[in-house]
């Protein structure tokens, strides 16, 4: 069963390539969905897929790279939506 949800990460999010690497992460665990850089300096994103593979995703991006620093995140599910690739917006 796929799920959706919507994440915004807050911490050393912009200008250290986190959008360019949650998209090469969420194709790699087959996961659908944006990510994209918000105003305030925090980075939002919409992933979907299978649970398991979202939390991965997630953990991924807390030790993938050193430059990318997330200190707290929030989280909603959101209802499903037909797309077929992960993207980034800006």
């Amino acid at each position: 069963m796929y799920k959706r949800y919507r994440y915004v990460f807050y911490g050393r999010v912009q200008g250290v390539g986190f959008r360019a690497t949650a998209q090469m992460i969420a194709t790699r665990f087959g996961c659908t969905g944006w990510v994209k850089n918000l105003d305030d300096g925090s980075v939002e994103m919409e992933i979907q897929g299978e649970p398991v593979r979202i939390e991965q995703v997630v953990q991924a991006l807390h030790e993938t790279s050193r430059w990318i620093s997330i200190s707290r995140f929030t989280t909603i599910e959101l209802p499903l939506k037909e797309e077929s690739q992960f993207s980034y917006r800006f």
